[in-house]
């Protein structure tokens, strides 16, 4: 559910609690190297991950 009905792609600032905590985990998974990730735009969004 990383895609959260398309909420993470829209350029304004969320207001409530949880898109905020989608997009505040999209943003550690992608900008730590530690884990390879792939996220896939299948129905609500899949993210797969792997510790490095």
């Amino acid at each position: 559910n990383v895609l959260w009905s398309g909420k993470v792609l829209e350029t304004t600032v969320p207001e409530d609690e949880h898109t905020k905590g989608v997009i505040e985990f999209n943003e550690f998974i992608k900008n730590d190297d530690r884990i390879e990730k792939v996220m896939l735009p299948i129905r609500d969004g899949l993210t797969l991950m792997r510790k490095l």
